[in-house]
């Protein structure tokens, strides 16, 4: 599938990034900065994240239980301001939605991380906003956006120095084109992924 090809492509990226930034980069299992507050995924990390919650009903279904209950309780505390279809859980692709969303459960904690061991249940087949969050990348204005607990006495030239382009050749636009033309479309969160 073209989605393993993106992952060694994204994966790749990351740990060039990681090697040039050396201790600036402080991201580790039981840092969880970035499973802080909700975002928007696509068809493909969907897709992925289900593939893997499958993966991990067959092979530990206590933990996907675990992880399936956080996810119901996610949403039961923040459905109601859900800038979407709650029954669908497909966001609303307005400008006033998008607006919505900047503060939409920005204190809530993914689903998938495990209060107890503070890692990521379904850590191989998270969604690409996880996989690029810590290093200095681009982002959708040109700024390069970094963790705020990494580069810490780091100079602007430095930290762009250590800059990840996690997908060069727009690979991860293509296949969300390719799903989308099967009928899966717009954005969701981790949490109606793993229920709907």
């Amino acid at each position: 599938m073209r989605d393993s090809e993106l992952i060694q492509i994204v994966d790749a990226a990351l740990a060039d990034a990681a090697r040039k930034a050396g201790q600036w980069l402080v991201c580790r299992p039981g840092c969880t900065q970035c499973c802080v507050g909700a975002f928007a995924i696509n068809a493909l990390d969907t897709a992925r994240l289900r593939s893997g919650f499958f993966a991990l009903e067959q092979s530990d279904a206590q933990r996907a239980h675990r992880v399936k209950t956080r996810a119901q309780d996610y949403l039961r505390r923040v459905s109601g301001d859900f800038p979407g279809d709650a029954a669908t859980g497909v966001m609303d692709e307005s400008e006033e939605a998008r607006a919505q969303f900047e503060s939409f459960a920005n204190d809530e904690v993914c689903p998938v991380l495990d209060p107890d061991t503070g890692t990521c249940d379904l850590y191989a087949f998270r969604p690409m906003t996880c996989r690029v969050f810590g290093p200095p990348v681009r982002n959708d204005d040109g700024s390069l956006g970094v963790c705020e607990l990494c580069f810490h006495g780091a100079s602007d030239e430095q930290i762009a120095a250590c800059e990840m382009k996690p997908d060069p050749q727009g690979l991860e636009d293509k296949i969300v084109a390719e799903i989308s033309e099967h009928g899966k479309r717009g954005h969701t969160i981790v949490a109606f992924a793993l229920t709907k």
